[in-house]
């Protein structure tokens, strides 16, 4: 019996990947977990009384699109947060999670030809993997486009051939970037959608780290189209309850876009789609009403960074980002530190090289670990990271 061909050369995910590389070595000190991007803050004290109060509804078929209550709560989000006024009904659809919408909105809407020809799908390079799978199952190429130092990064999409560029059907953009924390301004948007006008192709906003940051609140796809007048159907936004109020397990997300695209996206959704369950959905309506817990967390998320900040002061290259809750370390070789220090100290890292794909210019990841700021005693944080730079870096 023979397998898809198209993804035949998948590499082995990301964390099997790391486990083969780790297990097999005693830790060198007490674990601290620093390699998987779950959130370990608390989330709302109120929401299981929630979800509680509701528990009756299990016993029912959850609505496909979202309960009209949900998705008029998050049209709501969506006009505090970034001033878009959006229809619920319209232009709104609940996810079981962003990783199934990213993946299925790429079915739906990126077609089979383009100008007679194969299309492709640009992502950056690292990237969130779920997006290589979704263009491969769309009959499309993923072009990964490097996102490093030397862009910000950032993929620079513009520097692009315009006969790939004439090919797209789709540009995967995350920001703030995992893994990196990068985040796209105003005027990085403005480009991205005038070239994908210029092009025809949709844009597909990846904002799940969106409520962690710094200091100024990141700028929006849809935000940042509203303003110079774009076509609403040209940007695609998706976001999740789980890093804004530390919900990894509620799988509770949205896409939005204009009518048209979440019409087919609806459409697809119907057929093969995962519903979240009913209290569930009750349960996020809450959530995305509240803004008093994602600050509170926000501010724990900024004491990370002024000790990150801290540990590296003396270490060049290393420092907190602008926002998301990952340190993206520049290393010789990711995968030799993320053995040495793991047999040394017990801190366990992600090798960057599992998060970006081999091109003609080599493994943009290869030279950096990814660490995630995520557990939630401040202390065995600084202990990790201390451990971590006095075993890498002196």
């Amino acid at each position: 019996m023979s397998f898809p061909e198209r993804f035949s050369h998948l590499p082995e995910y990301a964390f099997p990947r790391l486990r083969r590389l780790l297990d097999g070595h005693a830790p060198g000190g007490d674990v601290i977990p620093m390699s998987i991007g779950e959130p370990r803050h608390a989330f709302p004290p109120w929401l299981t009384s929630v979800i509680a109060e509701h528990a009756r509804d299990f016993g029912k078929y959850p609505p496909n699109e979202g309960t009209p209550e949900l998705q008029a709560v998050i049209s709501d989000w969506i006009k505090r947060r970034y001033g878009v006024q959006t229809d619920s009904a319209q232009q709104i659809m609940v996810l079981n999670g962003t990783r199934e919408g990213l993946f299925n909105a790429a079915i739906a809407l990126s077609p089979e030809t383009k100008g007679g020809k194969q299309p492709a799908v640009l992502m950056p390079n690292p990237f969130y993997q779920v997006y290589a799978v979704a263009a491969l199952t769309a009959g499309a190429e993923p072009v990964y486009v490097p996102a490093t130092a030397e862009t910000g990064f950032l993929p620079d999409y513009t520097s692009l051939p315009p006969e790939l560029l004439d090919r797209v059907t789709i540009a995967y953009l995350c920001s703030p970037s995992n893994p990196q924390g990068a985040v796209a301004d105003a005027d990085y948007w403005r480009e991205l959608i005038a070239l994908g006008e210029k092009h025809d192709f949709r844009i597909f906003a990846d904002e799940c780290y969106s409520e962690i940051y710094r200091h100024a609140a990141p700028a929006g796809a849809l935000e940042v189209a509203q303003a110079v007048g774009a076509d609403p159907e040209r940007v695609v936004i998706f976001h999740s309850l789980s890093k804004r109020s530390n919900l990894p397990g509620l799988r509770s997300g949205f896409v939005a876009s204009g009518p048209k695209n979440i019409t087919a996206i609806k459409q697809l959704r119907a057929y093969a789609g995962a519903p979240i369950a009913l209290p569930l959905q009750r349960a996020a309506e809450t959530v995305w009403a509240d803004e008093a817990h994602v600050e509170e967390n926000r501010a724990l998320y900024r004491r990370k960074y002024d000790i990150a900040d801290a540990v590296f002061a003396d270490v060049p290259g290393c420092a907190a980002p602008e926002a998301g809750f990952f340190l993206w370390l520049p290393v010789p070789d990711g995968e030799d530190a993320a053995l040495k220090l793991w047999c040394e100290t017990g801190v366990r890292v992600l090798p960057g090289a599992y998060l970006a794909r081999d091109t003609d210019m080599g493994n943009p990841g290869k030279g950096y670990i990814r660490v995630a700021m995520v557990v939630e005693n401040e202390e065995e944080m600084q202990r990790g990271l201390t451990a971590l730079r006095d075993c890498l870096y002196t």
